[in-house]
């Protein structure tokens, strides 16, 4: 149960890089990546890992491919990391042996790991991001533009 409170950080990294990048596929790359990253770095789940990365990643994706890649606001940086969350919560249940539990605790892991991703993931990336949008060093993206253009368009008004 404790471990489902912060669980919205594994999903983190999707919504962070689909909301810096804005593309088709960022959020399942990202999450791709840092499965593979975690698998060599020594990781003893390996592939799993890897399967994992990619419920994940897809699940983040579905918010954004929903809105056809176009809209990148707090609501649907949370409802990325809701899809995330109930994508992975059925992988984890049958590979994590949740089914083992009752089933008002199953109920309460899964409410958990939502409420998680909406916090943690949805909240806390976005805020991650436009910190780091403002200081400059993400110009070139689109996050990084969108910025400079409400500086600007702040400076007019």
């Amino acid at each position: 149960m404790g471990y489902e409170i912060i669980y919205g950080i594994w999903f983190i990294v999707s919504v962070i890089a689909a909301y810096i990048i804005r593309k088709p596929g960022a959020a399942f790359l990202a999450e791709m990546v840092a499965a593979l990253v975690e698998v060599l770095a020594g990781s003893t789940t390996g592939p799993q890992l890897l399967i994992s990365g990619a419920i994940q990643g897809l699940g983040a994706e579905l918010a954004f491919a929903a809105t056809r890649w176009k809209d990148y606001r707090l609501h649907i940086l949370m409802l990325s990391g809701v899809g995330a969350a109930c994508l992975s919560f059925p992988y984890h249940f049958f590979a994590g042996g949740f089914d083992a539990y009752e089933n008002w605790v199953v109920t309460l892991l899964f409410v958990t790991r939502i409420i998680s991703a909406i916090i943690i993931t949805g909240l806390l990336g976005k805020f991650i991001s436009d910190q780091l949008a403002k200081t400059g060093v993400l110009q070139g993206y689109a996050l990084g533009k969108e910025i400079k253009k409400r500086k600007r368009d702040d400076h007019v008004a």
